[in-house]
């Protein structure tokens, strides 16, 4: 091994090491928890590519709020992408070691126990919020109106996009339903695996189990 190789083998030792699922893990959680930064990239891209490339093809700003920050559209607009982008790859953690144990770098907290509570929580209410909002996104959608039954605002990407334009946008918002409940998945499973008495010989398909100390 040269001097060059070793960096990089390291880092990827380190990577794999970081995000290999835990004992216990099923194959199906391995599964999801890797899909969903899938699910949720396409609709990212359309942002992105809408506010900076204005592939609309109108001059306008699909999806991007009014900010209050003092930051341009497409600098906003892009910050949001790549923070769903992070929360979405955050579902990992339910799978992996650093989900349970604090990751060393991370000061003071480095080496303990993730206390279970500090993770289902969060995601428990994550799950909620995602599945309660993706979910009032395609009624509305699929609907034409909100849920007020109003017309859906005049410059809603389904009311202002034709053809390819129409098509591309529903095709990466299409997945985002599945974030919440798939999410909901996971921390029932994760919340599982950490209680005692809850772990089944389900949960530990595909894991070897270690003989009795």
């Amino acid at each position: 091994m040269t001097a060059v190789d070793t960096p990089r083998t390291g880092w990827r030792g380190t990577w794999r090491a970081a995000h290999a699922p835990v004992e216990g893990v099923p194959r199906w959680a391995r599964t999801v928890a890797h899909a969903i930064p899938f699910i949720v990239l396409p609709s990212g891209i359309w942002r992105i590519a809408t506010v900076v490339f204005d592939v609309a093809g109108d001059g306008r700003h699909h999806g991007a709020a009014d900010t209050t920050v003092g930051l341009p559209n497409p600098v906003y607009v892009t910050f949001l992408s790549l923070l769903s982008e992070l929360l979405a790859f955050a579902a990992v953690g339910l799978i992996a070691a650093w989900g349970e144990v604090f990751p060393g770098w991370i000061p003071v907290l480095r080496g303990r126990r993730v206390p279970l509570l500090a993770a289902v929580i969060p995601a428990a209410l994550g799950a909620t919020i995602l599945t309660a909002l993706w979910t009032t996104l395609a009624v509305q959608i699929g609907s034409g109106v909100t849920l007020q039954g109003n017309p859906l605002p005049a410059d809603f990407p389904t009311v202002t996009l034709h053809g390819w334009r129409l098509g591309f946008f529903l095709a990466t918002y299409a997945p985002l339903p599945l974030w919440g409940p798939l999410l909901a998945l996971l921390t029932i499973a994760y919340w599982r695996r950490r209680t005692p008495g809850l772990r089944t010989p389900t949960a530990l398909a595909g894991s070897c189990p270690s003989p009795p100390r």
